[in-house]
Formats: C-alpha cells, sequence, structure tokens
C-alpha cells in the first residue's frame, strides 16, 4: 500500500507492474515513466522496468491495512491486460472479495477481457469497476463494462484527448476527467469537459473534475468555472 496524490482514491495496491500501450491515452503513460525511475532507483519490484510482471507477495497487504481504505488496485500496471494469467486475476479478486471494509477501484483498458472474464469472477459490492475512455474512438469500451457484474462502474475519461458530446451514460455510476499533464502533455478544451458534466449532471451522476493537466498541473490547477467538482458516488 502506497499513499498517493491522486484525489479521487487514498492510497495504491499494485499485485502486478508493467503493460504494454494499446490506444492513445497511452502515448504518454505515467506509470511506465515513473517504472523505468523506480528501476534506476534500484526498487527490486521494477528490476524488470516496465515489463508486465505479479507480485504474488503483495497479495497479502490488504488483509493488514487496520483502517478501511478507498484503494486504486495496479496503478502501475491493467488487472486485465492479455499476458496477465487468469488465476492470478482470481487470486487478487479473492482478496478483494475477503476485505470488504475496503473500497477497491480497478480501472483498465482492455474491457473486452474484462467483460470475458466477468462471468466467472465473484464481484462483491466493495469492488468498482472502470474503464478509460480518452475518446469517442473507445466507446466501445463503455458497453463492455455495462456487461460486467460490477456494481459499481465508473468512466475515466482522462486525458481527455476529444469532444465525448454524444457519450451514452447509461448504467455508468461516476465519471472522472482529466487533461493530460507533463512535459508533452496534450491539449484539453474547456468545451470538452463542459459537455460531459452536463451530461452527468442531467443524469444525476457524480462528476469528478480531476485537473486541467499541462506542464504544470499544480498552476493550471482543477477549477471549472469558478467551482471545484469532486463528486463520487458514496462519502469515503
Amino acid at each position: 500500500m502506497n499513499k498517493t496524490k491522486i484525489e479521487w482514491t487514498e492510497v495504491t495496491w499494485n499485485p502486478s507492474t508493467g503493460c504494454t500501450k494499446i490506444s492513445e491515452g497511452c502515448k504518454n503513460c505515467y506509470a511506465e515513466k515513473m517504472a523505468k525511475r523506480l528501476k534506476s532507483m534500484g526498487i527490486p519490484k521494477y528490476k524488470n522496468g516496465f515489463n508486465l510482471e505479479v507480485h504474488s507477495e503483495t497479495l497479502t497487504e490488504p488483509y493488514s491495512w487496520k483502517k478501511s481504505k478507498v484503494v486504486f488496485v495496479n496503478s502501475m500496471s491493467d488487472l486485465f491486460h492479455e499476458e496477465m494469467p487468469f488465476s492470478f486475476i482470481q487470486e487478487v479478486f479473492s482478496v478483494m472479495n475477503n476485505n470488504p471494509q475496503h473500497i477497491f477501484q480497478v480501472l483498465t483498458k482492455r474491457a473486452d477481457i474484462l467483460e470475458q472474464y466477468s462471468p466467472i469472477l465473484n464481484w462483491s459490492e466493495n469492488i468498482w469497476m472502470g474503464v478509460t475512455v480518452e475518446s469517442k474512438h473507445h466507446y466501445g469500451r463503455i458497453n463492455h463494462l455495462r456487461n460486467s457484474g460490477a456494481f459499481v462502474k465508473f468512466l475515466s475519461c482522462e486525458p481527455l484527448l476529444s469532444t465525448l458530446n454524444d457519450i451514452n451514460l447509461f448504467e455508468i455510476d461516476w465519471v472522472i476527467v482529466g487533461g493530460e499533464s507533463g512535459a508533452k502533455s496534450r491539449p484539453i478544451k474547456k468545451g470538452w469537459v463542459i459537455e460531459i458534466r452536463d451530461i452527468c449532471q442531467s443524469q444525476n451522476i457524480p462528476f469528478f473534475f480531476k485537473q486541467w493537466g499541462g506542464s504544470n498541473k499544480k498552476k493550471t490547477g482543477s477549477i471549472l468555472d469558478g467551482v471545484y467538482y469532486k463528486n463520487i458516488p458514496l462519502d469515503f
């Protein structure tokens, strides 16, 4: 468990690390950059850089946390990566099932694999399942998410790279939006954010605006028309 600056969660837990790029949202992957940095620092977990690795020794960690946590699972990987052993996914789910005092937030870009495995996974109510939708090209991921057995379904529109003005949020419980950050970040348009906010508000869906991003995300902040939107499905 590691405390994190990601505002929509409390801590991160990485039973696996490493990934591969599959869509335009992956271009400037923060996790890949972080993994390279951690490797150079000699951190054993990242000795193979950003190659996909499972870390079975981490599976006992949630049992030891004394207080309830909101946990982002695999901030440094994708639990539904095509090379991830299904048996390991089952082990991670078992840990989440056995720790109902914690909320586990899982996010994937491989929504097709999520749907494929969903019927044979145990979806306890403390598992929030999300997919990344960075542009209109990936609306299909939302359909895969709808077909999963998750009780809480959310979207991460980050980095937001296009208008999503006709997005269908039927059966979606939460939407997170954010601009890309870093020296090579691609721009986000205010109008895109407003479109999603308005759709969420019209359907009473919690809307969380994380950041404008850019080369200095602290400076650009996350105020939209004078308001901080940090809404979530449940209090934590």
